[in-house]
């Protein structure tokens, strides 16, 4: 498995693997059409073109390799990171990274592949000194809280809005205070 950051030119590659794993995340939450809407508006290859622009915005990618052939084979999951507390109520005082999304196709669930993309942002996080890290998780994704859980976040108490076009839903607050210099993932961290 390897990690690299994301090019401009992995736009349209980043656009496919975005509305896989939303669409696999999401599926039967909310309407056929808010869902089509969703993924059009959210992760077109324009929009993500933009974000792939951004020096600050940083999007990684997982990408497979096998025996036969080391190069790897194409993306499995993806994290994007950007430092700020925007929107997170009462952190503004501390310097903040931002966990925005990491999601991994299906079909590697349970393969390291969101450890490998976790460590590394807890790991960029603790290098360049940030004091919290946080993230939103949509309140009925138990799977992702007990993943995030095992790496020492909690709920901060505040949620809010994040609908599927017109499909109403609510992510909850998760954060982790970065106090210990010498991070370590509790043991048996899995998918």
């Amino acid at each position: 498995m390897k990690l690299r950051r994301a090019t401009v030119d992995d736009a349209q590659t980043l656009s496919r693997l975005a509305r896989e794993t939303f669409y696999d995340t999401f599926v039967g939450t909310c309407t056929d059409e808010d869902m089509r809407g969703y993924l059009a508006e959210t992760y077109s290859v324009e929009k993500l073109r933009q974000e792939l622009s951004d020096p600050e915005d940083l999007v990684f990618l997982a990408e497979t390799a096998n025996e036969l052939d080391p190069e790897p084979s194409g993306p499995v999951g993806y994290l994007r990171m950007k430092e700020g507390s925007e929107g997170l109520p009462s952190s503004k005082q501390w310097k903040a990274l931002e966990c925005k999304r990491l999601y991994v196709r299906k079909e590697f669930h349970r393969k390291g592949v969101a450890q490998l993309l976790m460590d590394h942002f807890m790991n960029y996080a603790l290098q360049n000194h940030y004091e919290v890290v946080w993230l939103g998780v949509w309140e009925f994704n138990y799977r992702a809280q007990r993943f995030y859980s095992k790496y020492g976040f909690v709920p901060n108490g505040h949620s809010h809005p994040f609908p599927i076009q017109n499909t109403p839903q609510t992510d909850i607050w998760l954060w982790r205070f970065l106090t210990d210099p010498s991070f370590e993932r509790t043991e048996g961290a899995g998918e």
